[in-house]
Parts: structure tokens; C-alpha cells; sequence
């Protein structure tokens, strides 16, 4: 089944070539999803007359950009301690300072550019469903205000705030941030295509990609010849040779429900399309459509023998219905919803969980990625950072923690396997033993922080 955000919109572009001929440009963009069209979008504006194309195996929109949970959220999925560890005190303040002004970035060039995306700037809720989830929303917010930020960017809610938000029963604590918004995945996608075309970009789909080398991008029946070559493929970048091991295609899926009633909204609440998670190991997330459909979307799925990618993967009849269970749990109303749509898909995960943007000026490749799910905003950020450092302008954003910084490879196989899945396991034990003890586990924790180093 495909996702209730292709099938509630469509793209109102002129229909794409295939490309099938070889091509001369001075840019060549390997995916249309944000990241690529995002590049395309900064490039152009930097470089007006830069001939500019983007080669796309399906469609526009049609890996994670056009499937995801819809948060445009401005937290990374490395914490400001982990980028302090690495980079330093200040690099993790202003990595995290850059990724929050995004939103207003994107807010701005949406209203510049007249593309309706469902936008709505209603924040982000983290609950706590048990002592251990308290302690963490806690430690965050104490992180955050730590590194110098205020309660404007993060802080804990009474009770009664978060039942004014949202009434969720059963939470014990939670915490609230202003920088995220809800969005509808491919409108978003579909106008950001609309938009680098009208700015002269060529938009290739159904032209999947084999190589990319220096100056060459490899079809079936075509080569391009580029100056600058530019991997905006995430999930799918273990299909391209010689990237196997580049980043892990992790599985994550989601439900949405029919639209609430006036009196079952008004019950939840939920007025200001706040986007909400938890505070478990296994990752949740939620928002509430422009219509009011409920559509939660979770991790866990196994990885896939030698990364691979299949369509058949893309459901997952016992991982739905555990997303719709815990969906259940969450918000107990919409056990009487029906469930109208259930789809999923991969997204790319990095050994060292640390997205990065990377040039080298001396073979003209580039690339950026590695977002672990949190890709929304931050494709708007690495392509703003990719495009000045492609400039070589010297732009502040070059100097972000992020620039340059690849991460090793995943180990070779079953070793990538066994250690995929045991993280995964790992994870979902962990809940498992939170729940039903109200106590940490650390030893799972502490052998999970040995797999990620």
C-alpha cells in the first residue's frame, strides 16, 4: 500500500524524462528527495547559469521525503553532549543553533516560494510513561539549558499544560520545544520540484543510478559527465556500487487513521498540531494532520542481509500491527478509528549515528546524509552547508560540526547483521525491562553504548 501522503496529493510537475542519453553539466544531483532537491535549490540561487540536473530512480519524493512521520524538527539525532565530546562545547551549541533556525528557513522560503506543504508550527511534546522516561525528559531538558540554552527551546510542562495540549493519559512527565513543525511529506517534495524547475533544474526520473565516480554518474544507457556530483540518496545509497557499507537502510513504518470527530477531538485536544513522542528506546513518533487523521509511525523492523532494499519490505504485517498497538495504548480513542493506510520504508543510518556533508573540490564528489529519520529539517541545513562549501565562499555554515565529517563503514557481513538486529533487540528489550521494572537496565544500556562508539 502506498502512503497516505502520495496518495492524498500529487505532483502537479509536467510529467519527467527518463534519462537515456549521455549528458554534459556542470552539476549532477543523484536523488530527488529533500536533500538532493534542497542542493538544487541553494546551488541555483548561488549559482544562477550553473547547469543543474537531478537523476532520480523513481519519482520525485518517493523514498523517506515522501513517506515520513511529517515532523520539520529542529533536534538532531546526535545530542549536544555527543557533539561536545567530538567537536567541541561551542561546535555543539552552534550545530544545534543552526539546526533550529532551519525551521524559520524553511518557513521562509515556503512563503517566498508559495509552496503548501500543510505547514504548522505547533512544536513538540516528549512524555513520560514510566521513571525511567521521566528521568530521561529531565536529563534533556537539563542538557539543553547546560549548554546555554533557555526554556524557550526546551522545558518541562506541568501536568496541566500537557493536558492542554494534548490529553494523553498516563503521563508522568513531559517536556515541550517550539522548534517543530508538522508538515505533509510530499507536498512538501512535490513542491520543492516544482520550484527548482522553474529555476531551471532538469528533474530525470525512473533513471536509476549504478556508479558514481569522479566527473561520471553511471545509467544503464546513459552517462553524465559533471564537474560536481552530488549522493543525496539515504536510504537507498546501498544500492549504489561501492557504497554497501556507506549507510545502513533501516526500516521504519507507519500508520494513519481517519479523521477524528469534533467531539472525539475535542476529548483528545490536540488544537495546535503539536507533534509527540516518548521518551522509550524504541522511537515513536506522532502528529495530527491538517484534516485530523492521527498518523504514528515506530521503529524495530529487522535489517535486511547485506542492506538490502526491497519494495516487498515496505510492509510488515507484525510491525504495523505493533505500531497500531502501541498507537492504542497512547491514545486509547482511536480504537475507534479505522485505520485507512499502513506503509513504511528505508531510511539511512550512518555507523557513527552523526549525519554529515561532505565535498572534495579535487574529484568533485560530494554528498550529504545520514539523518537516522530526523532528515526533515536537516536536509534544508546540510544542503545550505553543501552548497557554500561546493562555493568555496567561506561561509559560516562550513565550519559546522557536521562538514566533512564522514563516518567509517559498517563492518562487512553477517557481522553488519547480527549487529543491526542485536541493537534492535537490545532497544526493544530495554522497554520491556523499564516497564515492567521501573528501574534502568543497564546493562543492556551500557552494552548498546559500546555498539554505537
Amino acid at each position: 500500500m502506498i502512503s497516505f501522503w502520495h496518495e492524498s496529493t500529487e505532483d502537479i510537475s509536467v510529467s519527467r524524462d527518463e534519462l537515456s542519453t549521455n549528458i554534459d553539466v556542470d552539476i549532477a544531483i543523484v536523488g530527488a528527495g529533500y536533500s538532493g532537491l534542497w542542493s538544487a535549490y541553494y546551488l541555483k540561487l548561488l549559482r544562477p547559469n550553473a547547469r543543474i540536473v537531478i537523476i532520480e530512480a523513481n519519482q520525485v519524493g518517493f523514498g523517506a521525503s515522501g513517506r515520513n512521520g511529517g515532523w520539520c524538527s529542529g533536534f538532531l539525532p546526535v545530542t549536544l553532549n555527543e557533539l561536545s565530546h567530538e567537536h567541541g562545547r561551542q561546535a555543539a551549541i552552534n550545530m544545534y543553533r543552526e539546526s533550529f533556525q532551519t525551521i524559520d528557513e524553511i518557513q521562509r522560503v515556503l512563503e517566498l516560494e508559495k509552496i503548501d506543504c500543510d505547514f504548522h508550527r505547533g512544536g513538540t511534546i516528549n512524555g513520560a510513561t514510566n521513571q525511567v522516561q521521566v528521568q530521561r525528559v529531565i536529563n534533556e531538558v537539563e542538557e539543553m539549558h547546560a549548554f546555554g540554552f533557555g526554556e524557550d527551546d526546551l522545558r518541562l510542562l506541568s501536568a496541566h499544560e500537557s493536558r492542554e495540549k494534548i490529553n494523553i493519559d498516563g503521563l508522568l512527565a513531559s517536556s515541550y520545544t517550539p522548534h517543530c513543525a508538522a508538515i505533509h511529506p510530499a507536498k512538501l517534495a512535490y513542491g520543492l520540484a516544482a520550484t527548482v524547475e522553474r529555476l531551471g533544474v532538469k528533474i530525470y526520473e525512473n533513471s536509476k543510478v549504478s556508479e558514481i565516480s569522479a566527473r561520471t554518474v553511471t545509467l544503464q544507457n546513459a552517462k553524465v559527465n559533471a564537474e560536481i556530483i552530488i549522493r543525496a540518496t539515504e536510504g537507498f545509497t546501498s544500492q549504489i556500487k561501492k557504497h554497501r557499507r556507506t549507510l545502513a537502510p533501516l526500516y521504519s513504518y507507519m500508520v494513519i487513521t481517519e479523521p477524528l470527530t469534533t467531539s472525539q477531538r475535542k476529548e483528545i485536544g490536540w488544537q495546535n498540531r503539536e507533534t509527540y513522542h516518548d521518551s522509550r528506546n524504541m522511537i515513536i513518533y506522532v502528529q495530527i494532520t491538517k484534516d485530523g487523521r492521527i498518523a504514528f509511525g515506530g521503529r524495530g523492523a529487522p535489517y535486511h542481509f547485506a542492506s538490502r532494499v526491497k519494495p516487498k519490505y515496505d510492509t510488515h504485517s507484525v510491525i504495523h500491527q505493533r505500531i497500531i498497538n502501541s498507537m492504542h495504548q497512547v491514545f486509547p480513542i482511536t480504537k475507534q478509528l479505522e485505520v485507512t493506510h499502513c506503509w513504511g520504508g528505508p531510511l539511512g543510518v550512518p555507523r557513527n549515528w552523526h549525519p554529515s556533508v561532505d565535498y572534495d573540490a579535487v574529484t568533485g564528489l560530494a554528498s550529504l546524509g545520514g539523518y537516522v529519520g530526523n532528515g526533515v529539517a536537516s536536509t534544508n541545513l546540510a544542503a545550505r552547508t553543501l552548497a557554500h562549501l561546493i562555493n568555496n565562499d567561506h561561509h559560516p555554515l562550513t565550519s559546522l560540526a557536521w562538514a566533512n565529517h564522514p563516518s567509517r563503514k559498517w563492518e562487512v557481513e553477517p557481522l553488519r547483521y547480527l549487529g543491526v538486529n542485536g541493537l534492535l533487540k537490545l532497544s526493544a528489550g530495554m522497554d520491556k525491562h523499564e516497564s515492567l521494572k521501573g528501574s534502568p537496565d543497564r546493562l543492556r544500556s551500557k552494552v548498546l553504548d559500546l555498539f554505537l562508539k
